[in-house]
């Protein structure tokens, strides 16, 4: 099973489904279990977020609204941020700190740092260490959290009974400052599927156990982590 499937979806499994958007993957074999989000903003616009194309979500995307635009929050997670946004007619939205990401699209780029349109989504840049960054969003008004990197909820970075785990590499210095003031009533990942219970009782347990469970995360979780690593720094994208 490989780590991230780069060829030509052919189907796609929804993993997230709530009253405001879905979750899907799009190669449903895959280890490294890459999510796409839609999310119904504060406007009723439908935002795409760290999106994977597939056949047919287009008829999936229609059941829940229009499409607003496309949100990238990771140097890595550009994905088909540019397909989508091209066939819906909508911009996308890519904070400046990304410059990675920002450099591989060619979809315009629109200027928003923090606030993303009407979308009701802010976002935080998490910057755990030189070459890493990424951003976190956060919408107040019903409480979702998406955290496209540094946690998951794969086995890739559980270890344990954790429900969500922190990337290896980022348990030796846990980014507990980007989270601070939030209480997500769900957790959406860029890599696994979301929480919906007890949101903000698994972000507390990832964050203050991350160092702690280093050693057993190394154990258990260091290869098959070295191996997405690779994988994500050799894509084009």
């Amino acid at each position: 099973m490989p780590i991230y499937d780069r060829q030509s979806p052919s189907k796609y499994e929804i993993v997230d489904r709530y009253e405001a958007g879905i979750g899907w993957l799009a190669h449903p074999n895959e280890t490294g279990r890459r999510m796409s989000h839609a999310v119904v903003g504060e406007d009723d616009g439908v935002w795409l977020i760290d999106p994977i194309d597939a056949p047919e979500i287009d008829e999936e995307l229609s059941t829940l609204g229009d499409v607003r635009g496309v949100i990238v929050c990771s140097n890595y997670h550009v994905r088909d941020a540019d397909v989508l946004a091209a066939r819906h007619d909508v911009p996308v939205y890519c904070p400046p700190w990304l410059s990675r990401a920002a450099s591989h699209l060619d979809a315009p780029i629109e200027p928003e740092t923090n606030t993303i349109g009407t979308s009701g989504f802010e976002l935080r840049r998490c910057h755990p260490f030189p070459g890493w960054s990424e951003a976190v969003a956060y919408c107040a008004a019903d409480r979702t959290l998406y955290v496209p990197d540094v946690l998951g909820t794969t086995p890739l970075f559980t270890v344990g009974e954790e429900r969500l785990g922190m990337y290896l590499l980022c348990r030796f210095n846990p980014p507990r400052t980007v989270f601070e003031g939030l209480s997500p009533h769900r957790i959406l990942a860029g890599h696994g599927p979301g929480i919906f219970e007890n949101a903000s009782a698994a972000l507390r347990t990832a964050l203050d156990g991350a160092r702690r469970r280093l050693p057993a995360a190394l154990r258990s979780n260091g290869w098959r982590q070295l191996r997405a690593l690779t994988a994500a720094l050799g894509d084009r994208r």
